[in-house]
Parts: C-alpha cells; structure tokens; sequence
C-alpha cells in the first residue's frame, strides 16, 4: 500500500493548466510553459489567460472552466489578490492538484495567514492537493514536466538518474539541484514545498521513497511543520532501504528566527530534531558537500552492516589523515591479518602492511603491485569500504591507464564493496574514472564521512520494528501541578519508586519521622510553586540527629517565607539520606513539533555544563532506553570505571522506559517531567528517584 499516492497528480500529472499564463517565456507566468515546451511533456498544456488566444503559440483559455479534458495540475501564477480566486477556480473544475507560485500569505502577517487558512481549507475539503504557496514549484525532469519558474535551467536540465531532492526552500533546492547536475549526478525529481499549507515536506520525501525509479532522497528543511507526515516518510524510507540525507538549518537561536521568519515553520528544539534524525537513520548533513557526497555514494546501493574502512595509499600523511578522518567518525579501521601483512612484507619490503596499508610511490614502477596490494585489502582484509589515495599520480597520463587495468579487474572480484579513489588532475582525467564507475574524491576525508554515513545507513535498515510496547491506560492526573510527594506518587503508580519519605508540618513529625527512617536524613521543602528548592535554601542533607532535624525545618520554613512569600507551603518532607549509588536524570518535555520526548543524563555538571544527554521520543521499551544510557560519554561511571562496582543500568533503563510510556498516554496536560536526581544503585539494587518535579497545563473545569 503505497501511503504518499496523493500526490501522484502533483509530481506525475497527465495534463497541466497555468493560471497567469504569460507570452514572455521568462516571466513567472511564463517559464513553466516555455520549460514543458522545450523538454516535451507528453500531456497537455492549457495556459489560462483571458486577454491572449494563444500563448508561447498553444491555444490560450480565458478561464480555467473553458479548457477542455480532465485537468490533473494547475500552475497559479497570479497575484495575491486573485489567489483565493483561483484556488476556488481549480477545485471548481475538478482540479486534482495546484502549484501556488503566489506570495504573500501566512510567511508575512497574519491577514496573509487568514487567506492562507481559507484557501487552504478548501482545498482540503475537495480533496485537492495544494503546494505552497510561496512555492518555486517542482519538477519531474522524466516526464519533461517543469511547473517551475526557476532561471536555473538556463545553465543546463536535470541530469537522469535515481537521486530525489525535496526542499521547503525554493531557492535552495534548485541550488542543490544545480550543483549535483555540475557534479554529473542525476536528480530528476526536485519538490520545493514553501509555506506547506497543506503538502509539507514529509509528504514530499515520502513519495520519491515510494518512487520505484528512485533510490536516495536529499532533503533541505527549515523547520518540520507536521511530525507525523515527516515520521512517516522517514520509517517508510528505512523499512525501504532508501537512505535519506538531510540538511536540517536553524541549529543556532538566529537561525531558527530566519527559518520561522522565512517559511512559517514550527523549528522546534533543534537537540530534539537531531535525536528523531538520528533513530530513524536519516544522515544530517553539516553543509552542500557532504549532503551530495552522501547522495553519490549512497547510490552505489551498498549500506554494510558492520562496516569497516581499509586504506591502501602512497602517501603515509595521507594515510594518518584518513584514519583521524575515521575514528572521529566512528569507522573502524582494524589492521590487516597477521598472515597478509606478512605476504605484503615479502612483496615490497619498506612498506607498512597493517592500516592504512602504505605501498609507497615505489609500487608504481611495478603496476601489478598495486593491484595486489588492493586485492589482498579487499580480499584478506574483507573491508566493506576501501580508500585508495594516488594524489595526482592516479591521473597522470602515463600512468592512469594501467594503474585502470590493475584497479578494473582487482574491484570486479569484489561488487559488493565500496571503492573510493582519491586522486587529483584534469577535469577530463577525473571523469574518465568516473565514466568508468569509480567514485572520485579529491580529499580523502570527504570520502571517509560518506562511507562512515553508508554504515549507519545498514545499521539502521537492518534495525528491527520495535516490538509493541505494554499498554498504558492514560494517567489520572490532577488538576494542578503536585508537589514533590504528589510527584512521587504519580510515579510510584507507574513503577518508578522512591525511598520512604515522610511529609510533615511540624518540628515534632518531623523529628518523629527521621526516628523511624533511620539517621542520617535529608529535609526538603514541600510546595508545587517552587520547583528549585535548593536555590532558595530549600533542602538540607545528612542531618544526624533530632536536633539538626528540629533547626533545618526552622530554617527551611523561614527560607520559603523569605525568598518566595506567595508559595503554597504544605510543610517538609523527610527521606533517608541515600549514598553509595551515582546520580542521574530522567525526564520529559513536550516538544512543540515532535511531542513528548524523553531525556537521561548524569547528574550533577554532566547535565548541567557538559550537556550529557540521551534524548528519544516517547513512548519506547527498554531496549532503547538502554542504548540512550550507553550513548552516554559518562556512561563508564555507571559501568564500574576505574574499579567503582557496575551501577543497575537495568533499572535505570525500566524507569525511563515507564517514564515514556507514562508521557505518550498523559495527553498534551503533561508539559513535562523531571527525576533529578535518580539515584542509580548497585546492580541488582534499583533506582530510587530521589526528588521529582511533573508539571501540568492547568486543568480548566468549564471544559470538564
């Protein structure tokens, strides 16, 4: 069942009208004619112009209502004052879906916003796909179809190929478009989706993933506007074994402003967007160059599992660049076997035989060696991925030919492995290897990212669906934010326990209540206004006896009279003071795209300076919850560094996972959660959350 088929009319129409039909082939209303025109669509093209009979010499209709046949797409390429008109004009035809070039709407104010929603509403209610406004439009350079104004074509048509581009930016999607078609790769589909009033950006890549006739999917985004149209595409792409590569902007807080002001998206947390890329395998790209190098080599088709990087070279720099390349990557480079490096030894004496394997210039005076060489990697190393880095030597017209002999029959042994070259001279020698089906990279470091990026790619297209998680009946949740004890509470009935804990209002209860816990105790301030209770003087720890017990409750009261006379006081909660485990943090926070999306770090500055976080979306099981704690740079301290004993990472594991499944059926009330501290204890121990915090939307009684 194909999920992305609504748009079948937009981006592989049958016939195509233009509203706003120009005679002048470079005006807005006018490329999308003079393009068809000269790249032959098939179908037919019906310009709607009330003032011309004919346009770029087509019979011209003076209203949408007077061209004849079915009309599957229409171009409108008129003002902003007549495009509500026009919309009501195409679904009035029985128009199947519409390209708004026009501007001006929700990406400016927001009466632009109130025709958009009214436009757009519209369309919806007649089941007629709408793209844009404010969109430089598409193209399907298979069909020679070109709803598009773009001057880029001037400089050349899409190359034919298996490479689909989507992009909320028109601009920059015809960049892309137009440096990939100057690299020689071939992007025929390329959908610029602007506002996304109603075909967003996930629709847009989930089509060229259901495309049969392409294989990898780059995508330019300013912002997700709907989560599950783009989470949709993106799983539907892993389960297909089609990589998707990303350039993702608004990373700093000035871009997100420019990516809200530009395209009227939601941006998001950007830590937030990054986490769904990652767990759904799509590649985010740094810049342009890396995106299209992703895309070149991922349409080799080869993403291993398990992947590993072997270097043959002529250069020993080269290859101590190649290998800082890959471990900060993450590619592993393991050393060729002891009995091939031996073989190697025999054959050229001075070389370095383990990895990067180093054959020296010397090898060029024997051509056959490098061939060997380059087997004996492939083959006795059994490296799914292979760097052979001959500089400009590799081009050089007295030896680029036979070096092509000795590579040609070396890599047909071996069509399942990943081969980059790295060589640098003419335009025409470069392409020569090209031609030949060789992978070409100047700088092996480039080489190194794309192929490290193919692994990821297997690994996540091997990854299994999850398996359903326990049901969760949704949480009854009070009206008002709880304190710490009510917080508590509400975890302990999904599992996640707390030590035994007192509240009490007087001096006496309290001094009562440490008795029966056992000293040393902890007193903290009960009171759902104030969530930081440490800042304020809030909290005493490893109190010893009655008296201390007697004074920090003193104190704490005063405190809270102090620096926060407004706050609800119900009185102290007294816990045994608990030691011996290591902290951490879990919880919750509802991202305004995404939803609720859960959290685990180290506590203490690994939370707080160094930014050790593990984030996901909720909900997920345990398994998971258990890669995002290993993710962490810290997680050593959990798994008995430097003779600590192992903490119980299992429960750790069980708590976060209940935390998220507590999270997806609380509903958009629970604005988020945090356990800080939990205190992670020895194996088989537990983790005990030691303070909480859950903060709600409050509950409004009218709508009840």
């Amino acid at each position: 069942m194909r999920h992305f088929a609504s748009l079948d009319p937009l981006v592989a129409p049958r016939s195509i009208a233009v509203l706003g039909a120009s005679q002048d082939p470079l005006r807005i209303g006018g490329r999308p004619i003079a393009y068809m025109l000269a790249r032959g669509f098939s179908g037919p093209i019906l310009p709607v112009n009330p003032n011309r009979d004919t346009v770029q010499g087509l019979r011209a209709y003076p209203t949408l209502a007077d061209a004849p046949g079915e009309v599957d797409a229409a171009v409108i390429a008129v003002p902003g004052a007549a495009a509500e008109q026009a919309v009501a004009d195409c679904i009035a035809r029985g128009v199947k879906a519409a390209i708004m070039f026009t501007a001006g709407f929700a990406e400016v104010d927001e009466a632009g916003a109130a025709v958009q929603a009214r436009f757009t509403a519209a369309a919806k209610a007649a089941g007629m796909r709408l793209l844009g406004p404010n969109s430089l439009g598409l193209f399907n350079a298979r069909l020679g179809y070109y709803p598009i104004f773009s001057s880029s074509f001037e400089n050349g048509w899409p190359n034919l190929g298996r490479i689909g581009i989507a992009s909320q930016s028109g601009a920059y999607g015809t960049h892309l478009f137009a440096i990939a078609r100057d690299r020689r790769l071939g992007t025929p589909v390329l959908v610029t989706t602007g506002n996304e009033a109603d075909v967003t950006l996930g629709e847009a890549i989930g089509w060229l993933v259901e495309d049969p006739d392409t294989d990898v999917i780059v995508a330019y985004s300013e912002g997700v506007r709907d989560a599950p149209s783009f989470l949709a595409a993106i799983e539907t792409a892993r389960a297909a074994r089609k990589p998707v590569a990303m350039i993702k902007v608004g990373r700093s807080a000035l871009g997100a402003r420019a990516a809200q002001s530009h395209t009227a998206s939601i941006a998001g947390d950007d830590a937030v967007t990054d986490a769904v890329l990652r767990d759904a395998g799509v590649h985010r790209a740094r810049n342009t160059e890396e995106l299209l190098d992703i895309a070149e080599v991922a349409a080799r088709r080869i993403y291993p599992v398990g992947n590993t990087l072997g270097v043959v070279t002529i250069s020993g720099g080269a290859g101590v660049l190649i290998s800082d390349a890959a471990e900060a990557v993450g590619l592993a480079m393991p050393p060729m076997p002891a009995e091939a490096q031996a073989r190697l030894k025999a054959l050229v004496p001075f070389c370095n035989p383990s990895n990067p394997v180093d054959c020296t210039a010397q090898a060029f005076n024997d051509m056959s060696v490098i061939g060997r060489f380059a087997g004996s990697m492939l083959g006795d190393g059994g490296y799914a991925s292979a760097i052979a880095f001959f500089t400009q030597v590799g081009a050089s017209r007295s030896i680029a030919p036979s070096l092509r002999e000795q590579l040609d029959r070396t890599i047909a042994a071996f069509p399942d492995r990943l081969f980059v070259l790295s060589v640098t001279g003419p335009p025409e020698t470069i392409r020569a290897w090209q031609d030949g089906g060789y992978l070409v990279f100047e700088d092996p470091t480039r080489a190194v990212n794309a192929l490290a990026a193919m692994g990821r790619f297997g690994e996540a297209f091997c990854r299994l669906p999850a398996a359903p998680l326990p049901s969760l009946d949704e949480p009854a949740l009070p009206a008002t934010s709880p304190d710490e004890a009510g917080a508590k509470r509400l975890l302990a009935a999904i599992g996640i326990a707390s030590p035994e804990e007192e509240v009490c209002t007087t001096a006496d209860a309290a001094v009562a209540a440490a008795g029966r816990l056992g000293y040393p105790v902890v007193l903290k301030l009960v009171s759902p206004d104030v969530l930081h209770k440490s800042e304020i003087g809030g909290v005493k720890l490893g109190l010893a006896d009655a008296g201390a017990v007697r004074s920090a409750r003193d104190e704490i009261i005063a405190a809270a009279a102090r620096h926060a006379p407004l706050a609800r006081v119900t009185g102290v909660l007294v816990s045994p003071m608990l030691t011996g485990g290591v902290e951490c943090v879990i919880g919750v926070a509802r991202d305004p795209v995404f939803g609720p999306v859960a959290m685990v770090g180290l506590g203490g500055i690994f939370v707080e300076v160094m930014r050790d976080v593990a984030l996901r979306l909720c909900p997920f099981g345990e398994a998971d919850a258990e890669a995002m704690i290993r993710s962490l740079r810290g997680f050593p301290l959990l798994d008995g560094a430097r003779g600590r004993p192992r903490m119980d990472v299992p429960a750790l594991a069980d708590a976060l996972s209940r935390l998220s499944r507590f999270a997806a059926a609380a509903g958009p009330r629970l604005a988020g959660v945090e356990v800080n501290p939990i205190m992670v204890l020895p194996k088989g121990r537990g983790a005990i959350a030691l303070d909480a915090v859950i903060t709600l939307e409050e509950h409004d009684a009218t709508r009840s």
